[in-house]
């Protein structure tokens, strides 16, 4: 094994293992109330989960264009722009979470109208809305937090805050749930305490690590207006972009709630394999976005493109991996995550479409990391636009005819036309 390919994992193993604790955690949490004794609470948690997906992916920007600008920055030595963007990402990250929480009823309500959910699963669906929303100054901070640490090529911290985090969450959560006989708002609670308890930590292992890059921060230019469009011209673009997968995910969960409590249940445990996948191949995501960045800010070409091939080959290697294990251990998985007979059933017959997944999926998220390195957001933003006309297109026409199976399709679509635009814009505009 190479150097290169050292640098990779270095930078890419522990953003798996921090990434891995996300779907654990959320898989946990199904797998807890999957044993409830309805599929209403597995639904409940699904419709929920998604509304705070839907929330914190929009303002995915406070990571994603936080972790480019500092790459190229410090790739460049300049640790005053270093520490500026650090500052201006936690500045919005607050300002975003307060209108968060000074709008969220209109928010709740517009969301469950959209979603459209069984009157149990929406009742149960508010309980959780209205505990977890309280945790959105602290996510949108920590996230501001990671892209930050990503940049500086450091991915040990995320690793070491995600891992906290999560064991609070599930510790707590199974305490409350199971302790004290509190159901799903025993899981909200439990997800909001360990959400801020991420947070601080985050910070206190900033302030450990980083205090000495202090000197170098200058109050004087860190709003002006140059750079502040600097900041929301590259954001800009990851927001549009991420409202259309906002767009594609909010509408595949509300078209499978629309088919009624079972489906609902079936795509949510189903979704939960592409979520672990995705977790996964993130972590050379951020590989890709950390040392391509620097790079690229360093105007090394060579380098760039040697670890282009490098993070491109180790995803593929990840995304055969997890098909083999789908294969042969899907029903399995499924099982570990609910004990009714009828949901484990019937996902069966979608279980192709989700083995399918990662073969399509998988340049694409390589290309979004790349992509984030280099700043080259209006890629990512026309990729994305077009996969989004192709995945309503595509299950529109479907529907009828295919039900269920129509929209795992134009999931399949989606991903697969993300990949070959990416492909293209790449070798049409950056490939020298």
């Amino acid at each position: 094994m190479g150097s290169l390919d050292r640098q990779i994992l270095r930078l890419a193993l522990p953003s798996i293992v921090s990434n891995i604790t996300v779907p654990l955690l959320g898989l946990v949490d199904v797998a807890i109330v999957g044993h409830m004794g309805s599929a209403a609470y597995i639904g409940a948690i699904s419709v929920g989960s998604m509304i705070f997906n839907v929330i914190y992916w929009v303002f995915g920007f406070l990571r994603m264009g936080t972790s480019g600008l500092t790459s190229q920055s410090l790739g460049r030595r300049d640790l005053t722009s270093v520490m500026q963007s650090l500052c201006r990402s936690v500045s919005v990250a607050l300002t975003v979470a307060f209108l968060i929480l000074l709008m969220q009823n209109p928010i709740r309500e517009l969301a469950l109208r959209i979603i459209g959910p069984d009157p149990e699963i929406r009742s149960l669906a508010v309980a959780y809305f209205n505990i977890c929303v309280w945790g959105a100054p602290a996510m949108l901070t920590l996230s501001g937090l990671t892209g930050w640490y990503i940049g500086m090529q450091n991915t040990r911290i995320p690793m070491v805050v995600s891992i906290f985090q999560n064991v609070v969450n599930i510790l707590t959560s199974l305490f409350l749930v199971y302790g004290c006989g509190q159901k799903v708002e025993g899981v909200a609670l439990g997800t909001l305490i360990a959400q801020y308890a991420g947070v601080g930590m985050s910070v206190c292992l900033l302030m450990r690590y980083y205090s000495r890059l202090s000197k170098y921060f200058q109050k004087r230019d860190l709003f002006k207006t140059v750079k502040m469009l600097e900041f929301f011209k590259v954001n800009s673009d990851i927001f549009l972009r991420t409202l259309c997968l906002v767009a594609v995910n909010f509408y595949f969960l509300a078209a499978g709630s629309r088919q009624g409590t079972v489906v609902l249940a079936v795509n949510t445990l189903l979704m939960q394999l592409f979520i672990l996948f995705s977790y996964f191949l993130d972590g050379f995501a951020f590989a890709g976005e950390a040392l391509c960045g620097r790079q690229y800010g360093a105007s090394n070409a060579v380098a760039f493109r040697k670890t282009l091939r490098r993070v491109m080959l180790w995803g593929w290697i990840t995304a055969g991996t997890f098909v083999f294990i789908y294969l042969v251990e899907g029903e399995w998985f499924l099982r570990i995550l609910t004990d009714d007979v009828h949901v484990v059933k019937a996902a069966a017959e979608f279980f192709p479409w989700a083995v399918a997944v990662p073969l399509v999926g998988v340049t694409a998220f390589v290309w979004d990391g790349v992509f984030i390195g280099i700043t080259a957001t209006k890629g990512m933003l026309v990729s994305s636009a077009l996969a989004t006309l192709v995945f309503f297109a595509v299950y529109l026409l479907n529907r009828n005819n295919m039900a269920n199976h129509a929209l795992w399709m134009a999931f399949v679509f989606y991903l697969a036309v993300r990949s070959l635009v990416q492909t293209a814009i790449f070798v049409k505009c950056y490939k020298k």
